[in-house]
């Protein structure tokens, strides 16, 4: 059973955590954190790419010229694709990337990715994060105490305006609740912050 020690906001240690093994002891498997990053990155693209065929660009309702006689191509509009200003061909339109993964997949990819960070010693788990204002700099004096460089992600078990707006103008500081965590997120922060309530949540949800 791994053991994580328990901080408190100023740094110190106040204790240790015995955490589930079926969360936090997974074993690395290279093909489904794979497969659900690929999935979820799918999902953010916006697919709003579009362009406009002859039916749609304005204009073009009349023969340009009379179909005999002129010792051209005979044509039936100006918007057609060959022509400047026509429509295009077999270009892209809106579409929806994002498609499914299997439930327990991206469950067994959240395990994983937990365990990697614990791993890695890149989770820190704190007690509770109080802030009396919110002021940015207490969130700094916060992530200075508990020596944190890099990407962070601070993992919540309950929403904390006072903790969401001081951390919103820290470029590389982002905050999540417990419920809302992606494999993306967490394997693209350099340090992990979670909170006592967040950690026993997730135990309870991914067990």
């Amino acid at each position: 059973m791994p053991k994580l020690a328990m901080l408190n906001q100023q740094g110190e240690s106040i204790g240790s955590l015995n955490l589930n093994d079926e969360v936090f002891a997974a074993e690395n498997n290279d093909q489904v954190i794979y497969d659900v990053i690929k999935q979820q990155r799918a999902a953010m693209r916006q697919g709003t790419v579009m362009t406009k065929n002859r039916s749609a660009v304005r204009g073009g309702g009349r023969k340009p010229y009379r179909q005999k006689g002129t010792g051209h191509a005979r044509q039936g509009s100006i918007r057609a694709p060959h022509y400047v200003g026509g429509g295009v061909v077999f270009g892209p339109s809106p579409r929806d990337y994002s498609y499914k993964v299997n439930r327990k997949v991206r469950r067994l990819a959240l395990r994983i990715a937990l365990s990697e960070k614990l791993r890695g010693q890149n989770l820190v788990a704190v007690d509770s994060i109080t802030l009396a204002s919110f002021k940015t700099k207490e969130m700094v004096t916060v992530l200075e105490n508990l020596k944190v460089e890099g990407k962070v992600m601070v993992i919540l078990g309950e929403n904390s305006e006072l903790v969401n707006t001081a951390s919103r103008n820290l470029p590389n500081v982002s905050t999540v609740l417990y419920n809302h965590i992606s494999v993306y997120d967490i394997l693209n922060a350099n340090k992990l912050i979670v909170t006592k309530d967040a950690l026993e949540k997730i135990e309870e949800a991914l067990s």
